[in-house]
């Protein structure tokens, strides 16, 4: 043990020696912190030191941290803490009128739980690897030059040529410190360098250093702006609104949204879209749909994501198979996109939002281009992120953590996040901030720039699906009938009044209150699902809160006296009609030799086409048949659209699951034991290989420590070839097993003899 030790690093024994003297509480905190550490499970604090300076998990866990714990952490190197033990007075004089000491403690309180910093506040050492965490150059917020003012500095960019900007650029994605003869005195004032410097977009250092501005870098790489020398948050202003009015504007995008996502689902119902061959979906296909639905393209591009995400719609094989050549598989609905539709809305919005929230895509990339000088498409691979659905919950945390109805602008959410996760700046870009603000308003999770009611619930595990039901506008049961053949719905309507009046009017206009207009068409379409004129007068006169007008009535009664005149069936179809003129009319028409009717009687013609296409081709030709089955009813055989049976499940990129605080109690204790082992000195003891020597001296040591009672320190390989060091009192040797008692949980375990390495009495 001793040989051990000497060859390790002493920092690292002193910081086993710390981590030792924590409580379990506070190593669980450690681990639950940096679960990192936790693979493999380490077998003593000496291992579990290690791992805590290692530089790679240094940096993972500096990630989650915010600018005034950088700003400790910078004067904890100024003060040499990295080196040698520094006191905390020493830290708190190069902050100075920066933070209050109670700012201080707290960052050093966050450092301490990660074992970033560790040792008494009279000598505390910071984790060397830590000084490489710090997102800014060590010193320069402590003496900086005086930052330039964005709007100043966005000025100057402006007007540089291109070389100069280009110059900057390199530094602003490398390293912000350059090396150059041009910075000099006496070098000629036109020079480039020369020239940035004396508009205040470099900074002189030395003869032949230059420095490129922090609020620059920024600015060229597309970051919120912060000034890492304040520890105080940016100065945001929220503008105010009335929870109502938020809750308001939330559930009339909500209403937008299911209503753009049925439009989707049936026009991908009615033609499915080819899957590309490297998966996604086409822009061609996409432009197809948004004609058809009169969506943009960005927010289509939105929901065809979030559908796929919700499972509604996938990539497959859809039944019926489109006669699409040289296409292997569609994009269309999937078999639960008619139970959803059935949904209330408040539970149909659940499904999405909660899709959207956990989704690893990153939406608001599609349109952009790639490397390559591309377009990104929808549903494509390139929008793919594991960390999408981390980054969407920061930032809509900026929201939560305001008050209730405060909203802010996408450029001072962008700030603090930038203040909050300094490391991550670049990530949290104006457009990507923007962006998932823009798909948040649209999904209804924030009204007015202000996180809603029902998006609050989601975020917090509340009940969503009841706030947006109070969001929501009431649901309706009557419209307003005007006379120039318009329907007024003053709200979101009833399902079933929904249904009826979607089937006989067309809509005109969507919003709070929706427009729909009546016409042959959309009246032939009622009669064609089977509903009476005696009916579609009922709906109106039921349901109308204004007069039925006189024009409507006479619609449905001139559509209805020549709809159904002539009947279409199947023989594989036929076509019957009780006015024998007209039918000697439709056997006169182009449109029968189109279809190969055949008069059987003066009253009956067949065709070989399908009855749906018979309908339709009739219908193209003036005329207006109608369906019917075998008993002679009206019957409604508008298709039904593409269906794919099975959903196949696609790769998703998936972060891993921490361990739960169970699993991490039990690991400090695990640790704890090994730890013991460790430092315990051995007594006589025996190594084994496995052999059967060596099995049979390990028994013989095992079984005198049963009789003596005696505490034995053993080394065991599980079954994944993890070696472990416990000290335990064996209770019973035999069957190949060893029954000893685990001082540390306190429960008998059960030991496979083979596995045993080695074996030691204590002494």
């Amino acid at each position: 043990m001793t040989a051990i030790r000497g060859a390790e690093n002493s920092d690292t024994l002193a910081l086993a020696e710390w981590l030792n003297a924590c409580s379990d509480a506070e190593l669980v905190g450690l681990l639950a912190l940096r679960p990192d550490l936790t693979v493999p499970i380490p077998q003593s604090m000496l291992v579990l030191a290690g791992r805590a300076e290692q530089r790679a998990s240094v940096l993972r866990s500096a990630d989650e941290l915010g600018t005034p714990v950088f700003a400790v952490i910078e004067a904890l190197v100024l003060a040499d803490a990295h080196e040698v033990p520094a006191p905390i007075e020493q830290v708190r004089e190069i902050i100075g009128v920066r933070a209050k000491n109670k700012v201080v403690d707290g960052a050093l309180d966050q450092l301490r739980a990660r074992a970033m910093v560790w040792g008494p506040p009279d000598a505390l050492r910071l984790v060397p690897a830590a000084a490489g965490a710090v997102p800014w150059p060590i010193g320069r917020t402590v003496e900086r030059p005086e930052a330039m003012a964005e709007a100043d500095v966005r000025a100057a960019l402006a007007a540089l040529p291109e070389t100069e900007r280009g110059l900057l650029e390199r530094l602003a994605n490398t390293a912000p410190v350059g090396r150059t003869r041009d910075a000099a005195p006496g070098t000629p004032s036109d020079r480039p360098v020369q020239r940035l410097l004396s508009t205040g977009l470099l900074h002189w250092v030395d003869e032949q250093t230059v420095e490129l501005p922090h609020e620059v870098g920024q600015i060229l790489r597309g970051e919120p702006v912060t000034d890492p020398g304040s520890l105080e948050p940016p100065d945001c202003k929220p503008v105010g609104h009335k929870a109502s009015e938020v809750n308001g504007a939330a559930g009339g995008e909500v209403l937008e949204l299911l209503r753009h996502s049925s439009a989707v689902l049936e026009a991908l119902g009615d033609t499915p879209a080819p899957a590309l061959r490297a998966g996604g979906m086409g822009v061609r296909e996409l432009r197809r749909i948004g004609k058809v639905t009169g969506i943009d393209e960005q927010r289509l591009s939105l929901v065809v994501e979030v559908l796929a995400a919700a499972g509604l719609i996938t990539s497959g094989m859809p039944d019926p198979e489109p006669l699409i050549d040289g296409a292997e598989e569609f994009w269309a609905p999937t078999v639960t996109v008619d139970a959803w539709r059935e949904f209330a809305p408040a539970r149909r919005w659940a499904v999405l939002a909660e899709a959207w929230l956990t989704l690893p895509r990153r939406p608001w990339l599609i349109g952009m281009r790639d490397a390559n000088d591309k377009p990104i498409g929808a549903l494509s691979d390139e929008v793919r992120s594991a960390t999408a659905g981390r980054d969407r919950r920061l930032v809509l945390s900026v929201l939560t953590d305001l008050g209730t109805g405060d909203a802010l602008d996408a450029t001072d959410v962008g700030r603090l996040l930038a203040w909050r996760r300094p490391r991550w700046a670049q990530r949290f870009g104006n457009a990507m901030v923007a962006g998932t603000l823009r798909e948040a308003a649209a999904l209804g999770i924030t009204g007015r720039g202000a996180l809603s009611s029902p998006g609050r619930a989601l975020l917090h595990g509340g009940d969503e699906e009841a706030e947006m039901r109070a969001a929501l506008p009431a649901p309706v049961d009557y419209v307003l009938v005007q006379a120039d053949l318009t329907v007024v719905a003053p709200g979101p309507l009833v399902p079933d009044l929904q249904h009826s009046i979607s089937l006989v009017a067309d809509l005109e206009s969507a919003g709070g209150a929706a427009v729909y207009r009546m016409s042959d068409a959309s009246v032939r379409r009622a009669l064609d699902a089977g509903m009476t004129s005696a009916e579609l007068h009922a709906l109106f006169a039921t349901h109308s809160r204004t007069p039925v007008p006189q024009s409507l009535t006479y619609l449905i009664d001139d559509v209805a006296r020549r709809h159904g005149q002539l009947r279409a069936g199947v023989a594989t179809s036929f076509v019957r009609c009780d006015d024998p003129a007209l039918l000697a009319e439709v056997l006169a028409s182009p449109v029968a030799d189109d279809l190969v009717l055949r008069a059987l009687a003066p009253t009956v013609a067949i065709s070989q086409a399908p009855l749906a296409d018979v309908l339709a081709r009739l219908r193209e030709a003036g005329f207006a048949p109608a369906g019917e089955n075998a008993s002679g009813a009206i019957v409604d055989i508008r298709p039904r659209g593409a269906r794919i049976s099975v959903r196949r499940p696609r790769a998703q990129l998936r972060t891993p699951q921490p361990p739960s605080e169970e699993q991490l109690t039990g690991l400090v204790r695990e640790l704890r034991a090994g730890d013991r082992a460790e430092r315990t000195p051995r007594g006589g003891g025996v190594r084994t290989d496995g052999s059967r020597a060596g099995g049979a001296a390990t028994v013989a040591l095992l079984q005198l420590a049963v009789r003596a009672r005696r505490s034995v320190r053993i080394e065991y390989i599980d079954a994944q070839g993890t070696a472990t060091k416990r000290i335990v009192e064996p209770a019973r040797v035999g069957g190949g097993t060893l029954d000893a008692l685990d001082p540390a949980t306190g429960a008998i375990r059960h030991f496979t003899l083979h596995r045993i390495a080695s074996v030691s009495l204590i002494d």
